[in-house]
Parts: C-alpha cells; structure tokens; sequence
C-alpha cells in the first residue's frame, strides 16, 4: 500500500509553504553551488575577454607608436639602427605625452595632450634616400608659454661633434663637463667670455653612429648640458631670453628639429651639409692661399704707425718672404668709428700707399662695427638712426666693447648698411685698398634688451647680416663670425689665440676648432697668427725675450700652419735668429708647392658639395674606432695626413695611420694599418706627414 508523505509529490495538502519551510531551505542550499559556479564562470569569461581587449588594445597602440626604426614612449623615443642597436635616444624633460591622445596617420605619428596641457606634438617620417632616414620632430605649446627641453643623449656608444668654435675646449669630439643651464645658443666671443659659445655656430651636431640633428631656424634655441646624465639640454623659450615670437603671436615655445640616420657618419654628414647648409658662390683669392698674410696686430697692436708699416714690409722683401697681402690692423684712425688716417700716425698716407704699391704690396684695412661715443660719427649716427637702439626704440644702444664704449651698427637698418658700406668703398677707392678685415660682430657685444629697425627674432641675425658686409670684399675679405653665413666666399679666421701650448686657445686647440667650425660648413679657413697674439700673462715666453712667444711654440706653431688653407704672420720669424727665418722660409714654400695646389683644387669643390678641406681621421675611416678620438692629426682631402708636434721639449710624437696604404716625408712606406707609430721621431724643422699611395 502507498504512503502518501506529506510534501511529496503527490501532496495535495493545502499547507503553505512559506520562506522559512524547511522545503525551501532545502532547495535554496542545493541550487547556490551552481549559481555561484556561474557567477563565477561568467566572470572568468568577462576577464578573458577584457584581456584580450587590452591586450589587442595594447598592440595596436605599440604598433601605432613605432615609425620605422622608431619607438615612441610618453617621456622620448628611441631610434634604432637597421641591426636594431638603439643608436639615438631623447628624453622629454618639460613634459611627458599622453599616449592616449596620439594617434597615427600614414608616416606621422601626432599627440595633442601632454601632462601640462594641450600641444602640438609629431614625429614625421621622412625616408629621404634608401641609406638615410629621417625624423621631423616638433613640440608646440599651445596653452602655456613655459619652455620646451628635450635631452639627447650623447651614449650609445657615440660620440658628437659640431655645435659651435667655443665648444671645442670641451675636447674633440665633445666632451661635456659640469652642469650648464639651458642659455641663448647666440655667437659670442669666446675671447672675452670663456664660456661663450663662439662667433662661428650652426644647430647641427653629428655622431659616430651615423646620426645627425638639425635644429629648426624658428626655435628660441638655448642650449645646456650634464655630465652626470651625458646630456645636451635642447631647449626652446621666450621667458628670460634674447629671442622674441613673430610680431602678434603669443610667446609659445615650440622645439623643432630634424633627426636623420645614415649608412655612416661620412655619408650622413655629406647628405645633411647638401641638403641643410648654404655653400659659397665663389673661392677666395688663390693668392692668399698660396702666399701668407702679414698682419701689424701681434707685433704692433694699436701702436703701429706709417714708418712701422713701411719698415715692416721692408722686412719681409729683405728675409725673401712672399705676401699675399698686408693687413693693416687697429689702430690707424683718429677715433674708432672713423674711416680716415690719423693724420699724427700717418702724415701721408696716400704716399705711403703709393710707396707699398710700387714694392709690390696690397693692403687690407681692419673694421669693426663700432662707433665710439667720442667719434665725429657718433653725432651723425645718433642724428640718422643708425645704431642698435634700446627697446624704446629712441635712443642708441651704449655697449662696451674692447676699445671702449660707443653704439653699434644697425645692419638690419638699409641705410646703415649703406653709410657703412660707402665709407669702405671710399677707402677703397682713396687708396686703392684690397679689402677688409671685418673684425668682431658676434651677438654678445649687443644689449640685453635692444631694439632694431627690422626686429630680430633670432638675435643671431645680426652676425649674418654683418658676414653679409663683407661680401662685396670677398676675394681677399676676413671675418670671424658666422651664423647661416657659409655662403659668404670669405676667409674665416678662428677666434685670437693665446701664444701658449694647451687646449684653453692654445696650440693644442687650433686642430679641433679648425675641426670643428669645418664641418659647420667653413671651409676657407685662417687659424689665425702663427705663434699667437702675444698678449700679456697670455703668452709663454722666449727666453731671449719674453715680449716673443717661446721660439719652440712659434716653430711648431709655423709647421703646423703651413698645412692650414692659409697662413697669416704677425711676429716675423727674424725676431728670432736665422735658423727660425730658414725654417719659415722652407714652410712657406712647402705650402706654395704642396698644400696650396690640394687646397685649391679642393676649394672649387667646396662650392658644389661643401665637404671639408681639412677633416678628421674618420671621415676616411668611418669604421675605426681610434679615429673618432683624435684630436692632434688631420687630414687635407681624403689622401695626406698631418700630424704636428704640439708638444714642448718633444721631437717625437705618437701617429696614427688608419687602414691602408701610406707613404710618409722620409720615403717609409706603411701597408698594414691601422697602426699605431709610438715615437715617431720628428725634429725640431720637421713636421710628420703622410700621403695616400694608390
């Protein structure tokens, strides 16, 4: 018989079965395993798919922040070489990107926000030939007026070059010391303030890995560095500097700039001058190449007279000496800022010119862009509106200046360009002068605050309008700044040195700034006077005379300017005895005979490809690691090298010959380089060099 239980199925009981029955209880505790294990399971779906989500999210984005060879993160990028060695690496110093507002189209790659705001933020891929790539990189603000700085990175293996003359005291190639604040990248003599950057600067920099950059016109350019994290700090502002924005446009910086990667640091260094650097129209007068200048400056100073400059050129007829020309440097006028003789130092000029002439002598006149408070000029200057002005724009600037304190010429001004140009026209013209001395016009010597006629965004344009006087002289023509002035056809002479051995504008420091300001693009070059400027506590004595540049400097310093484009005297080598007149006399014609002719020849080049006449060791060895330190050998074109004494008490000297086949002055012929010659003995009127055999 059934049992019918109650609760079962078949109960048909009209008990209630409420929350609390048992029989609910029993179900809800059997079914929570399962909805659990649901729950559970759907969230472990959810996750999956979340992850794949982000992870497929995370791939597109470091897919979108990669341009060839590229790697964009939030605080730099990164730059590989084709083997995938990390070759080229920048930091971002002001402001880290929002990845999340950058996005790719095509070859750029663009931000719109970083941590400090809105920007205009790309890298633009520019593949400019199948060896060189190459990166357009801007950083705009767009809501703050704070600074831009970048950090490139001078590791990697590398080493760096260019910049600027007055960082060559850091060593060829560069080589950073200390903690500098970002400051205005502007020409400045390096003469008077050490810690200027030059009167020869570009934006350019070049690396051993085949990197170069290239920053943009348009920046408020100030540069830095940091030895401890081996930076150079690019940095770009308004506040607290020189630079001003367009007329009408808010001070918001923008950082801008050109990174490209060759196959080699020749190779890239060649694509970039091509491409970036403005080439002269014109080689100077062969005849200073061939011949030395004679300058009255180290043996005269501002003391030189008419009888002075008369007897001076006598003694370079009588020793058997070739001239160029002569150049007739300060102090020949009245007053600085005028244009005629003094008439107590040079009676009769005219006559004077004429006796100089018929001996078979041109001359040169030194200028400057000064007009001295107490010049007859000044009234007219002030009268006309020819000066640099203060910001209020009404009265002459004053700047202080090695000889005193005056306005200075405002080449932005077309009439002061012309009062300035005429006046040497007239002299030219009076007494049949062969051309100009153009003497400082570095931005340095400017106010702090200054005004022109044609506002100056990049106060640096002042020194190329200056170049920009010479160019009518420039045959024989001489100046000592540039900036975007390569196309001046003018020699440019590298800053006064100091009549001593060392790096600090010595001896030493003639090879790497000549190095140097080469690849910026100055090929025609005057290291300045053999033996140096003489000037006191500057100068390392003769024994005989402590008014004289020691003998042994004066005689290495003689050897290694004879393997210069040109050479420039100022104390003559019969202020010593007649073993240092054969010396000179056997220099000079070995410049006339074997220096001038390659120079020459590689001059004309100059003007359709801008490649250096004199350059480094690895620019014919571009793969050897030796050659990027060396900063006492050089090499005219790519097949005679030069390795000077630089010395004291030294007639040997250690050379380096990198790979291939040399013969050297003696007849020894070398084949199985690179190698190192340790001792080389090279005596007092000798210099070692070494010719490239086919």
């Amino acid at each position: 018989m059934y049992q019918i239980v109650p609760g079962g199925p078949g109960d048909h009981s009209t008990a209630p079965v409420g929350p609390g029955s048992p029989l609910k209880r029993k179900l809800g505790l059997d079914r929570r395993p399962l909805v659990v294990a649901g729950m559970l399971g759907c969230m472990l779906v959810l996750a999956a798919v979340v992850s794949w989500c982000y992870y497929s999210v995370s791939l597109r984005k470091a897919h979108l922040l990669k341009a060839e060879l590229l790697d964009l993160q939030g605080d730099g990028f990164t730059i590989r070489n084709q083997a995938g060695a990390v070759i080229f690496t920048m930091a971002f110093r002001s402001g880290t990107l929002d990845l999340n507002s950058c996005s790719k189209d095509g070859d750029t790659l663009s931000c719109s926000q970083s941590d400090s705001g809105k920007i205009n933020f790309f890298i633009q891929t520019v593949a400019q030939k199948s060896v060189v790539m190459c990166y357009r990189v801007r950083w705009e603000e767009l809501e703050h007026e704070n600074s831009v700085e970048h950090a490139m990175a001078m590791t990697n293996g590398s080493h760096w070059y260019g910049g600027a003359e007055g960082l060559v005291r850091r060593g060829w190639p560069i080589s950073i010391q200390g903690r500098e604040e970002p400051r205005p990248f502007i020409t400045s003599d390096v003469y008077s303030s050490r810690n200027g950057f030059g009167g020869i600067i570009e934006r350019y920099w070049l690396s051993s890995n085949a990197t170069a950059i290239k920053i943009n016109d348009s920046v408020p350019f100030h540069l830095g560095w940091d030895e401890q994290d081996r930076t150079l700090r690019f940095q770009a502002r308004y506040q607290e500097s020189p630079y001003r924005p367009a007329p009408g446009q808010r001070p918001l910086p923008e950082l801008s700039y050109r990174v490209c990667v060759g196959a080699d640091v020749t190779s890239i260094h060649k694509y970039m001058v091509r491409r970036y650097f403005n080439k002269p129209n014109k080689v100077p007068s062969a005849e200073v190449f061939r011949h030395p200048v004679w300058s009255t400056w180290a043996i005269h100073k501002n003391s030189v007279d008419q009888d002075k400059l008369l007897r001076y050129a006598s003694d370079i007829t009588a020793h058997g000496f070739s001239c160029s020309h002569l150049e007739l440097d300060d102090r020949y006028t009245t007053s600085y800022g005028e244009f005629d003789f003094d008439p107590q130092k040079f009676p009769n000029a005219t006559g004077m010119f004429k006796k100089l002439r018929e001996d078979g002598f041109l001359v040169s006149l030194w200028t400057h862009p000064f007009v001295n408070y107490d010049s007859v000029n000044f009234g007219i200057g002030v009268e006309r509106g020819l000066f640099v002005r203060a910001p209020d724009g009404e009265l002459p600037a004053l700047v202080r200046w090695w000889n005193g304190i005056g306005g200075i010429l405002d080449f932005t001004n077309p009439e002061a360009r012309e009062w300035y140009s005429s006046h040497l026209r007239s002299l030219k013209t009076l007494y049949d002068v062969v051309s100009f001395k153009f003497d400082a016009g570095e931005t340095s010597y400017l106010p702090l605050q200054f005004s022109t006629l044609n506002p100056l965004q990049d106060p640096s344009t002042f020194t190329r309008r200056y170049t920009e006087m010479a160019a009518p002289f420039k045959e024989r023509a001489e100046l000592r700044v540039g900036y975007q002035s390569q196309n001046i056809s003018c020699f440019f002479r590298i800053i006064d040195r100091d009549s001593v051995w060392g790096y600090e504008l010595g001896l030493k420091s003639i090879i790497p700034t000549v190095l140097t300001i080469s690849i910026l693009g100055y090929q025609f070059v005057l290291p300045d006077i053999i033996g140096g400027n003489t000037y006191p506590n500057r100068t390392s004595g003769s024994v005989g005379d402590p008014g004289l540049p020691d003998r042994e400097l004066y005689i290495r310093w003689l050897e290694m300017s004879a393997f210069m484009p040109a050479m420039q005297f100022s104390i003559p080598p019969w202020a010593y005895d007649s073993e240092v007149v054969a010396i000179a006399l056997k220099f000079t014609a070995l410049h006339e005979s074997l220096v001038a002719p390659r120079v020459l020849e590689l001059a004309g080049e100059v003007l359709n490809t801008g490649d250096p006449i004199i350059r480094p060791l690895w620019w014919i060895a571009n793969d050897d690691e030796a050659a990027y330190k060396i900063d006492s050998q050089f090499l005219i074109g790519d097949d005679l090298m030069v390795a000077p004494v630089l010395e004291p008490g030294k007639q040997e000297r250690d050379i380096y010959l990198p790979a291939g086949r040399w013969r050297s002055y003696k007849g020894e012929h070398f084949d199985k380089g690179p190698m190192h010659l340790t001792d080389y003995p090279v005596d007092l009127d000798e210099i070692a060099y070494f010719t490239w055999v086919d």
